[in-house]
């Protein structure tokens, strides 16, 4: 069997809110919209923890598509997303961005 790619390390868990849409971030026993408050794997044994987490959460329909994303971690200990797509994920919409949940952060 072949072996799972999984990004490199630093990572966290973003998924979407099975009811509202919204991505989500996997926070100590549960889901945060605030990517400030994500958790972030550093080693192995954190990555797969978080991995059976998202599992778990999608066998239970609170989440959808959970995967993990490599992340630099920043300033006071910002996870902030390498690849573009989850940059502009964690952004939420670019056409107003002093209107809504992007407004709340300032990358």
């Amino acid at each position: 069997m072949a072996a799972v790619k999984r990004p490199p390390l630093p990572v966290i868990l973003v998924a979407n809110d099975l009811l509202e849409g919204d991505v989500v971030y996997a926070v100590a026993g549960g889901w945060t919209r605030d990517p400030r408050q994500a958790l972030v794997a550093s080693d192995e044994g954190a990555a797969q923890a978080l991995e059976a987490f998202g599992a778990t959460e999608l066998r239970q329909s609170r989440v959808v598509d959970p995967y993990l994303v490599d992340v630099q971690v920043g300033d006071g200990g910002l996870p902030l997303p390498r690849h573009y797509r989850e940059v502009l994920r964690m952004l939420g919409p670019s056409v107003r961005r002093d209107l809504g949940k992007q407004a709340d952060f300032n990358y």
